[in-house]
């Protein structure tokens, strides 16, 4: 028996699987963490370790929280495309819709968009959220143009969790006032 998260939703687009995160998606994760792909999340170079605890967090905020990231794969696809998801670790100010694609080929095709709408949609209806921030390195040109894309707007007062790291916070807009 493979264990799984139990009681987790499974969200479907025109395109997408959206389903949490499981112990087959760790190669898949491992890899993507040892790419310069993911310099906007990772501080240095991780170790084995270092990529295990990241893991073990994202399937742990889904026991903590009750809600977290979930693993976007095309529909009928066992492929993991990346990940998109509400988000509030411990010390965070406030919640998040988090995305990442993890390989290169797939950039670029809207799956990111895709993934993060739906979750988004999903924090807002289901979870009962009534403000959703992304938190995103200025450096980050094509996360800035997605979370412009889904309407989000940057709110230069609100608080980041970057520390010293500069960060921008995007505020995405409530249900009703997206067009």
């Amino acid at each position: 028996m493979t264990p799984h998260l139990a009681d987790t939703p499974v969200l479907t687009t025109d395109r997408l699987t959206l389903r949490a995160p499981a112990p087959q998606d760790w190669p898949a994760f491992s890899a993507f963490l040892s790419t310069p792909r993911s310099q906007f999340v990772r501080d240095g170079e991780l170790d084995e370790g270092r990529k295990w605890r990241a893991f073990g967090h994202l399937i742990g905020h889904w026991v903590m929280r009750g809600f977290g990231m979930f693993i976007f794969t095309a529909k009928g696809a066992d492929k993991v495309l990346g990940m998109a998801g509400p988000w509030f670790p411990a010390g965070w100010p406030e919640r998040e819709i988090g995305w990442l694609v993890w390989a290169a080929e797939t950039e670029g095709k809207g799956f990111a968009c895709e993934a993060a709408t739906a979750a988004r949609a999903y924090a807002f209806r289901d979870l009962g959220w009534d403000t959703a921030v992304s938190y995103i390195a200025p450096e980050n040109t094509r996360s800035i143009a997605l979370a412009e894309r889904m309407g989000a707007s940057r709110d230069d007062n609100a608080a980041h969790p970057g520390g010293d790291k500069p960060c921008y916070v995007y505020r995405h807009p409530k249900p009703e006032a997206r067009t």
